[in-house]
């Protein structure tokens, strides 16, 4: 005869310890991020192989390279003719152009556009109010006393005589008008004015309809809506940073992947069918204080020649064919000060290029 055998009632379910559920509930969790990681290597190592031939720039800040307590005009040399970089992002800061109202001091920009022009290097000028370089915002200090059409004009002013003075450089390339506009956690700037982009999109290509003007997608996310539409898009990608926004300080991986970064371009590129570029691809550590001030071993950290190597593959995994380095000041830095293997392994990116 078989043993008899009771079945649990509904009262002794409920006393089976909790802590069960947990376990379960927790292998489930950790089954689809396992799943999901795994997902992710496969397609960023496998599926999308990098481009062929990529084209490689370097964004460059005048004020960047004084606060390095550098010579900015050796640091520009040194990326035309020791690099030897075929396309720059260069910076025409109103605060720098009109640091007293009607006073114009166009020196330093001439002489980089000049530079440039002599060696057939190419030059995406970054115009309006919002460009590279913190605080990203650039108003010279007397703009402050103004305010609504009067500041406008002001900044339309300045914006007028920079693309007058350039649009006929043999050196220009494009224009890329207020830089990551829509970014409105990152910098000191008021909020975006989309009826300001606008005016200014549609004064630039009244004051020069020959070359193309590039925009900026703000920060990492998000699709382009709405007006105005540019020329061609560019991305940011940067992958270690020192986060002091969201949770408890310290680095962090910035969470978008390759995957990501091909979807978010098919998306924008069905809707516009406009070219893409990485206009600002980390290359400099981005860590709990300026570069300045952090020992080698921390700005190793978020940005070191393994690092170095790491960016590039990522930007052509993601299948972008041209890509600006971020960072050309720091790379000089580093080298001037004895420490040229940053230098070098920019350079040795650089030998990817087909007529390097």
């Amino acid at each position: 005869m078989l043993p008899k055998y009771n079945m649990p009632g509904k009262k002794e379910l409920k006393k089976q310890p909790k802590h069960k559920k947990w376990v379960k509930i927790l292998s489930i969790v950790g089954g689809v991020i396992a799943g999901v990681i795994a997902l992710d290597l496969f397609l960023n190592h496998v599926v999308f192989q990098p481009v062929s031939n990529p084209v490689y720039g370097a964004s460059f800040s005048v004020d960047q390279s004084r606060l390095y307590g550098l010579d900015w005009k050796a640091n520009y040399l040194a990326l035309l003719d020791d690099l030897k970089f075929k396309h720059l992002r260069l910076t025409s800061y109103w605060s720098d152009i009109e640091p007293v109202r009607g006073q114009f001091d166009f020196a330093d920009l001439d002489w980089q556009m000049d530079q440039a022009a002599k060696r057939g290097v190419k030059v995406s000028l970054s115009i309006g109010l919002r460009q590279p370089r913190w605080p990203e915002c650039h108003p010279p200090t007397w703009a402050g006393q103004l305010s609504g059409n009067a500041w406008k004009q002001a900044l339309y002013a300045y914006m007028e005589l920079v693309i007058k003075r350039y649009k006929d450089s043999p050196a220009l390339d494009s224009y890329q008008l207020e830089n990551e506009f829509l970014n409105n956690w990152f910098g000191i700037c008021d909020p975006a004015d989309r009826q300001r982009v606008i005016e200014e999109f549609n004064l630039v290509k009244q004051w020069d309809p020959k070359h193309p003007i590039e925009m900026t997608l703000s920060d990492e996310h998000g699709i382009p809506l709405g007006q105005p539409t540019p020329d061609s898009f560019g991305f940011t990608m940067y992958r270690i940073v020192y986060n002091t926004n969201f949770g408890p300080r310290g680095y962090a991986l910035y969470p978008t992947s390759v995957w990501w970064h091909r979807l978010r371009a098919a998306i924008i590129y069905t809707i516009y069918h406009k070219p893409m570029a990485v206009d600002e691809l980390q290359m400099e550590p981005w860590g709990p204080g300026d570069n300045w001030y952090l020992s080698t071993d921390e700005q190793n950290k978020s940005m070191s020649v393994e690092q170095i190597g790491k960016m590039t593959d990522f930007a052509r995994r993601s299948g972008f064919q041209r890509a600006d380095f971020w960072g050309s000041e720091w790379w000089y830095w580093r080298k001037v000060n004895g420490d040229p293997s940053i230098w070098e392994a920019i350079r040795d990116q650089l030998k990817q290029q087909k007529d390097y």
